[in-house]
């Protein structure tokens, strides 16, 4: 059962692969989700993860993954209006534990070198805070934040806003505030901020985690 695993992994690829291996040759889980609301480390519960695979320099969008999170609380009204997400929308959806294994599965099934958000460590913070109510550690959990590629690329931008970036890079635009939405939206960023990385002479895993996230190096040294 659930409440017996103390551990469950996430299943990516990011260790096992070759440094020099090319990027066209990765294959990346882009994902998002949406909350009732900012506090997710405490008070706020997940109600939405959306996800889709990028592989090389192509988004999948046949490959999308979706669920609604029953917060068992209610869902105010100014996140409602935000995310159009109802309380009807995740009656009978599962609980944030199941709704976080299906999506562990999903990404297993892919087998992708690591997740890619966009301010990443937000949700990421919002299923590890998940698991930990349940007291369940996630293992094997490596992400790139869109955001630390743009400051490698173009370091004068200072925002955060997904929707401002993808008209700065001239990339597509899905439904904001819905989990596959912005993570569509952010797969289709996040290639266009790979196709920029390798013109600038760029075309490795290694490159890539070494421009995303410096304090990631010791894993592959």
């Amino acid at each position: 059962m659930f409440f017996q695993r103390k551990k469950i992994s996430c299943g990516l690829q990011y260790n096992t692969i070759p440094l020099s291996t090319p990027l066209a040759e990765l294959r990346y889980t882009v994902f998002d989700t949406e909350t009732t609301g900012f506090q997710v480390g405490t008070t706020d519960r997940l109600i939405e993860i959306g996800a889709v695979q990028v592989m090389g320099f192509e988004v999948l969008e046949e490959g999308i993954f979706q669920t609604f999170v029953n917060p068992k609380r209610q869902i105010s009204r100014e996140i409602t209006e935000l995310t159009s997400i109802t309380g009807e929308k995740v009656r009978d959806a599962p609980p944030a534990h199941e709704a976080i294994l299906s999506f562990i599965d999903y990404v297993q099934s892919w087998n992708t070198v690591c997740l890619v958000g966009h301010y990443v460590s937000f949700d990421s913070l919002a299923i590890k805070s998940e698991l930990k109510r349940e007291k369940v550690q996630l293992k094997d959990w490596f992400t790139i934040d869109t955001l630390d590629l743009i400051g490698y690329i173009a370091p004068s931008y200072d925002m955060r806003d997904l929707e401002k970036y993808a008209r700065i890079f001239g990339t597509r635009m899905y439904d904001r505030h819905s989990a596959v939405g912005d993570a569509l939206t952010t797969a289709y960023l996040f290639v266009e901020l790979l196709w920029q990385f390798k013109n600038r002479g760029y075309d490795t895993w290694g490159e890539l985690i070494n421009a995303t996230d410096n304090s990631a190096r010791s894993l592959f040294l």
